[in-house]
């Protein structure tokens, strides 16, 4: 892109990362998740100059530049071109929504370089036109139709609770996940799904991390027959040993996460014991959980792979 084309404007967002969902499944006929939004982020720059519609961005970041496309479409600005860049901190192909990180810091970026606000309704509606999405573009913790959109609301914020990320070996094409039809499987999953989406939803409203924890666990348990994690068994074990609130699972990625309460003082000795008795663990995170939506730029350092 040429310096002599002159500038239209600067846009910085950044979105956060999943450690999966908190639960998920099919819910009155339609797919849910209950978000899991934690403190690691997807930053994109949006750099527009004039021009004539076209983005250019790393040769990895075809997702993030259609979002950009998108958006332009949407504030019907076919004068500019835009450079697209990302720092991210969120291992791909996990189940941490990278990918809807990605696109959705793209998409607030773009909204920031136009001085025009995207609203969340449509950061989903745009998402969810280049492929299924996690609901981080919501706030607190949302409840969210992942292929349509048709459901869409915040369940509030979160209790203060942190996760040990457990990060494990292989990866998931989501894609080829969410393409296979397991709708009969998971209708019969549906009223654990309630129960699951019940106690969520009550932690979140008293402020009640262990029924948040029990929640997620539950979901975890019943997602076993949809996609088996053969670490489970050992994880829930480290987690009663550590005394955490309960388990949650990436519902079609490979991480685990052990969710404790904000006044846990074993998260260090679980971190060090969860490479001594988990098979395939590569890398542990220690994360907060944190609320959904569009946060102030933040610049992590971007991980390999």
């Amino acid at each position: 892109m040429s310096s002599r084309q002159p500038a239209v404007g600067i846009g910085v967002a950044s979105a956060p990362a999943t450690c999966g969902e908190l639960a998920q499944g099919i819910l009155d006929g339609t797919p849910v998740m209950a978000t899991c939004p934690i403190d690691m982020f997807s930053t994109v720059t949006v750099d527009l100059v004039e021009g004539s519609g076209r983005v250019h961005g790393p040769a990895n970041s075809f997702k993030a530049c259609r979002a950009v496309e998108l958006t332009l479409a949407l504030m019907e600005r076919t004068d500019v071109d835009a450079q697209v860049n990302i720092e991210s901190c969120i291992p791909r192909k996990k189940g941490m929504a990278s990918s809807t990180a990605d696109i959705i810091a793209a998409i607030a970026a773009t909204g920031a370089a136009l001085d025009a606000d995207i609203t969340a309704s449509q950061q989903a509606e745009l998402a969810l036109s280049i492929e299924p999405s996690d609901g981080t573009m919501l706030p607190g913790i949302a409840l969210f139709d992942y292929k349509h959109g048709s459901i869409a609301r915040s369940l509030g914020c979160p209790p203060d609770m942190r996760i040990l990320v457990l990060e494990f070996e292989g990866d998931l094409d989501t894609e080829s996940f969410n393409a296979v039809n397991r709708e009969a499987e998971l209708r019969g999953q549906s009223p654990l799904l309630r129960d699951a989406l019940e106690l969520i939803t009550e932690g979140i409203e008293s402020g009640d991390a262990k029924s948040v924890g029990r929640g997620a666990t539950l979901s975890a348990l019943t997602y076993q027959t949809v996609l088996p994690k053969p670490q489970l068994p050992g994880v829930l074990s480290l987690a009663q040993d550590a005394g955490a609130v309960g388990v949650n699972v990436a519902h079609s990625g490979t991480v685990m996460g052990l969710l404790f309460g904000e006044d846990a003082d074993r998260i260090a000795w679980a971190e060090t014991e969860a490479s001594k008795r988990l098979p395939d663990l590569t890398a542990v995170h220690n994360c907060k959980l944190i609320g959904g939506g569009v946060q102030p730029p933040v610049h992590p350092e971007p991980v390999e792979g």
